[in-house]
C-alpha cells in the first residue's frame, strides 16, 4: 500500500515532458504503430465496407457464375491421421467444384497407405509421393504440377475450415482481378489446452487477423499463410512454384507482389489450426519463422529497396515497416532499456511497473475495440479477458527474447540452413543458389 502511494505520487508529480521521455517508446513507436495506425485503419475499412458491399456481392454472383475450377493442394509428411477428418470436412464445403490433391513428403508412417486407401474410395481426387523428403516446398511444387484449377489452394491437413472458407477466400479475385493471392484467417483450436496456446490465440485474434486486415487495406499485407492461402494458378505458374526452404509462406507471397499483383488478406475464410502448447515448441517455431525476415526481406528479395524496372513503392513500404518495427526497433527497445538504467536509476522502481500498466491498459483497449469488428461471436472473447494482463510478458519479453535470438543467429551464422524442419540436402541446394 504504501508503495502504490508512493508510485501515484511520483507519477502525478513528474511533468508532461518528463514522463514523455521516460515512455517515449511506447508512445512514439508501440501506441502509434500498433494502436493508432491499426484502429484508423481498421475503422476505415469497416466504414467503406457499406459502399463495397454490392461490389462484393457482384464478386461472389460472378463466382458462383463462372465456378471456375479449384485446385487444393496438401503437401506434408507423417499427415495421414488428419487426411480422412480433412477429404471428408471438405465435403461440407459450399463451394465444390475442386480436386482434393494430397502429397506425401517421404512419411516413414502409414500415410501412403492411408491416402490411397482414401483415393480409392473417393475421399481424394489425386496422390502423390516423394518417396525420399524434399521439404514442404518440394512436395508443394509437385501438387502444382498436376493441378488443373484456375486457381490453387494451398492447405495444413492438420486445420479445419468453415463450410463457406473456399467459398469466401475466392470471392477477392472476382472483386479485384489484379489480386494473385489471397489469404485466409487463421485462428486458434486448441486454446484452452494450456497457457501458452491461450497467450497465441490472443495474439492471432488481435495482433495476427486484426493486423492483416490493417495491411491489406494499407496495401503492404506481408504473408499469406501455407495454413489457408489462395493463388492464382497463372501466378504460381509464372513463379515456377515455391523456392525451397523454410519462410516459403513470406518467399511466395514476396515473389506474387514482384510480379504486379495485389496481395489481400479475407477475415470471413475462417481456418482453425493448433498451435504449440509448450513454450518450448513455440520458441522453436518463432525461432524458424523469424530467422525468414532477415533471410528473404534482408538478403534475397533485397532488390525490392533499389530503383529497378520492377520496383514498386507499395512493396518498399512493406519491407521498411516490417523490418522497422521488427527488427530495428527491436533493437532500438534494448537502447532504451540501457538508456532508462543509465539515466533513471533510481526512478526505475516507478518505470517497470508503469510501462506494464500502460501496454497492459492498452491491451485490454485494443482488444475490447477490436473485439466490435469481429465477426465470430464466441467463448473466447470474455475467456481471453483473464489472461490479458499476461500479453505483456509474452510480447514485450518472451517473443522478444525470441525474435533478437533469431536474428542474431540468422545475421551471423545463417542457422536456417541448418533448420532440421527442411532437409538437409534441400537447405544445401538453397544456400549454394542464395534462395
Amino acid at each position: 500500500m504504501r508503495f502504490l502511494d508512493e508510485f501515484i505520487n511520483y507519477m502525478t508529480a513528474v511533468d508532461a515532458a518528463k514522463l514523455f521521455r521516460m515512455f517515449y517508446f511506447f508512445f512514439i513507436f508501440e501506441f502509434f504503430r500498433f494502436f493508432l495506425v491499426d484502429i484508423t485503419t481498421i475503422l476505415l475499412w469497416r466504414f467503406t465496407s457499406i459502399f463495397r458491399k454490392k461490389r462484393v456481392a457482384d464478386a461472389r454472383l460472378s463466382l458462383w457464375e463462372k465456378k471456375p475450377f479449384v485446385s487444393i493442394i496438401v503437401p506434408g509428411k507423417n499427415e495421414g491421421r488428419h487426411i480422412y477428418k480433412l477429404a471428408n470436412s471438405l465435403k461440407e464445403q459450399t463451394y465444390k467444384n475442386f480436386e482434393l490433391i494430397i502429397i506425401d513428403d517421404g512419411s516413414d508412417d502409414q500415410t501412403p497407405q492411408i491416402c490411397r486407401s482414401l483415393k480409392n474410395s473417393g475421399y481424394i481426387d489425386a496422390f502423390y509421393r516423394n518417396d525420399v523428403r524434399g521439404g514442404k516446398a518440394s512436395a508443394a511444387n509437385l501438387g502444382l504440377r498436376y493441378a488443373k484449377g484456375k486457381y490453387v489452394i494451398h492447405m495444413d491437413a492438420d486445420c479445419s475450415y468453415d463450410r463457406d472458407a473456399i467459398e469466401n477466400i475466392l470471392v477477392p479475385f472476382f472483386y479485384d482481378l489484379n489480386i494473385g493471392a489471397v489469404g485466409g484467417n487463421v485462428q486458434v483450436r486448441n486454446y484452452k489446452e494450456s497457457l501458452c496456446a491461450t497467450l497465441q490465440a490472443i495474439e492471432y485474434n488481435d495482433t495476427i487477423s486484426i493486423g492483416r486486415i490493417a495491411t491489406s487495406e494499407l496495401g503492404i499485407y506481408r504473408v499469406i499463410s501455407g495454413a489457408f492461402g489462395a493463388f492464382s494458378k497463372e501466378a504460381l505458374d509464372r513463379l515456377g512454384g515455391w523456392d525451397i526452404g523454410p519462410g516459403l509462406d513470406g518467399d511466395i507471397t514476396v515473389k506474387v507482389r514482384k510480379l504486379g499483383y495485389k496481395i489481400h488478406f479475407e477475415p470471413t475464410a475462417v481456418c482453425q489450426t493448433s498451435v504449440p502448447v509448450t513454450f518450448k515448441k513455440l520458441m522453436k517455431q518463432r525461432l524458424r519463422w523469424d530467422k525468414s525476415l532477415i533471410r528473404f526481406r534482408l538478403r534475397k528479395h533485397r532488390d525490392v529497396f533499389f530503383p529497378n524496372d520492377s520496383f514498386r513503392f507499395s512493396n518498399f513500404i512493406s519491407f521498411v515497416e516490417n523490418i522497422t518495427y521488427n527488427l530495428i526497433l527491436n533493437i532500438k527497445w534494448y537502447f532504451y532499456v540501457f538508456d532508462m538504467i543509465i539515466n533513471f536509476t533510481g526512478q526505475l522502481i516507478f518505470i517497470l511497473p508503469m510501462n506494464l500498466l500502460l501496454y497492459t491498459v492498452n491491451n485490454f483497449v485494443k482488444f475490447i475495440v477490436f473485439s466490435l469488428f469481429r465477426d465470430r461471436k464466441n467463448e473466447s472473447v470474455s475467456y481471453f479477458l483473464i489472461y490479458l494482463p499476461l500479453m505483456v510478458i509474452y510480447f514485450g519479453y518472451f517473443l522478444r527474447i525470441v525474435r533478437t535470438v533469431a536474428y542474431i543467429q540468422e545475421l551471423f551464422f545463417k542457422a536456417s540452413y541448418k533448420d532440421n524442419w527442411n532437409p538437409a540436402k534441400s537447405s544445401r541446394h538453397a544456400k549454394a543458389l542464395k534462395l
